[in-house]
């Protein structure tokens, strides 16, 4: 015998389901049971614009099963509650399955529990508790920009402080000693700035090229990201040569890995392929990991140079924004920046997305700060460097410095969104024009190549 199961009207079409007494057909996107399934969703892990009295927040709706709408969306938050409810305090955000919530009227100085939540004819779905204090009254950090090396001329000229000149600047990286790397794009060189603000050529003899040989003779075509690692070696990726050179303290560089190529090949040394590589990270056992910008892929380079894929499924004609398991689900767009923090976890700044993944040791890709709804948080987001404490920071290319506390709060560390200019000072007066690369040493002082003002700037914060 056949009987009506359900019937329903969406947007003015009727969908009805039909079943026999031993064979249900489910409308919902989990199939199999006739039950309707409550909506999953997932909390954005990292806040931001956290301030004394307010926050911003949001999320994910990853099912909310088929012939199913979703009636409402949003966070619910509470002081006292540390699972909340939409019976607490809680915002209401719409229907869309990215969404992004502001929170107003909270207490100075507390800890709050939030969660997002999403609601349809079916249930309540809820994600996962986010915990966040606001700041106090009065509360404020002291951060400080000053210019290490460089002014407005561009050329490449060594010296002191603004003696030294600089072409589009554009990775930076710091050594034990508090030396810092550049990759000087323009004039297709490497330089060294010492703590005191001492600039040096370190690598390239200043013609653009592809050869390895001594440091006084190799040649760059636009190196891009650079990065150093426990043994004082200093890598480079080169943007025209789609190649990693290694130039160890000795002066002695070779084309690690890429042949002059665009490509997106694994294999031995000249035997790989990359499509425009950007940032670069070395992990503690010496293997490299490369943004390979147009591949929308991470590549991993061991200390032989052998190079395989360690991250994404796409190509240069197929980018994306998936998470999930690094090698067959994960998709980038435009991926520029990598970094480790201490547990093995890598950060990638996946620019064109404007999010910040997360890689896990396991291989697990997921969304760290970001989403559709989001995307103003970061703008344009290049590089990324992680302090000893797992604090996280991000140069933002409309002109900022941002910063990913340990505590999981995003906020802007110093200077301005879409405001171009230079100016050293506190974090009010600071400017930047299209800062790239940044590392930061072991006291927490950070550095940036700030490109477009052809500087390296040093931020201290207090």
């Amino acid at each position: 015998m056949i009987f009506l199961q359900n019937s329903v009207i969406r947007n003015g079409l009727a969908a009805v389901c039909l079943a026999a007494a031993a064979i249900f057909t489910s409308c919902n996107k989990d199939g199999g049971d006739t039950t309707p399934v409550a909506p999953s969703v997932e909390s954005l892990p990292v806040l931001a614009n956290v301030t004394t009295t307010g926050a911003q927040s949001g999320g994910n709706v990853t099912n909310y099963g088929s012939n199913l709408i979703i009636s409402s969306t949003g966070v619910c938050y509470s002081a006292t509650n540390q699972t909340p409810t939409i019976a607490d305090a809680k915002t209401s955000d719409g229907a869309a399955v990215n969404f992004k919530s502001i929170i107003t009227g909270l207490t100075p100085n507390t800890t709050y529990y939030l969660r997002a939540y999403t609601q349809t004819e079916a249930g309540i779905g809820y994600g996962d508790v986010v915990t966040f204090k606001t700041s106090a009254a009065g509360a404020d950090t002291t951060v400080t920009t000053s210019t290490l090396a460089g002014s407005s001329t561009l050329g490449n000229s060594n010296g002191t402080g603004a003696s030294a000149s600089f072409g589009n600047p554009q990775g930076v990286a710091v050594d034990a000693q508090g030396n810092v790397y550049v990759a000087d794009s323009f004039n297709h060189l490497v330089r060294k700035v010492t703590p005191a603000g001492v600039t040096t050529t370190f690598a390239g003899s200043g013609g653009l090229g592809f050869a390895g040989g001594s440091a006084a003779t190799a040649q760059f075509y636009s190196p891009q990201g650079i990065t150093v690692d426990a043994s004082s070696n200093v890598y480079v990726t080169d943007i025209g040569n789609n190649a990693v050179y290694k130039i160890t303290q000795a002066g002695v560089v070779t084309i690690l890995a890429g042949d002059g190529t665009a490509g997106a090949s694994n294999g031995t040394g000249s035997a790989a392929r990359f499509n425009v590589p950007y940032g670069i990270t070395a992990d503690a056992q010496g293997n490299l990991y490369v943004a390979d910008r147009d591949n929308n892929r991470i590549r991993k380079i061991t200390s032989a140079g052998v190079v395989t894929t360690y991250a994404g499924i796409g190509s240069a004609s197929t980018p994306g924004s998936a998470n999930g398991d690094a090698t067959s689900a994960a998709a980038f767009y435009r991926p520029t920046g990598v970094a480790f923090d201490a547990q093995g976890n890598l950060f990638v700044v996946d620019q064109s997305n404007a999010y910040i993944r997360k890689i896990t040791f396991a291989g697990v890709v997921s969304t760290y700060v970001g989403n559709s709804a989001t995307k103003n948080l970061l703008n344009t987001p290049s590089g990324i460097a992680v302090d000893n404490q797992n604090n996280i920071y991000v140069t933002d290319q409309s002109g900022r410095i941002l910063k990913v506390s340990a505590a999981k709060i995003l906020y802007t560390l110093t200077g301005k969104t879409a405001t171009a200019g230079f100016a050293d000072g506190n974090k009010a007066t600071a400017l930047f024009s299209s800062p790239a690369g940044i590392a930061v040493d072991a006291n927490k002082n950070i550095y940036v190549g700030d490109t477009n003002n052809n500087r390296i700037r040093k931020i201290i914060v207090q």
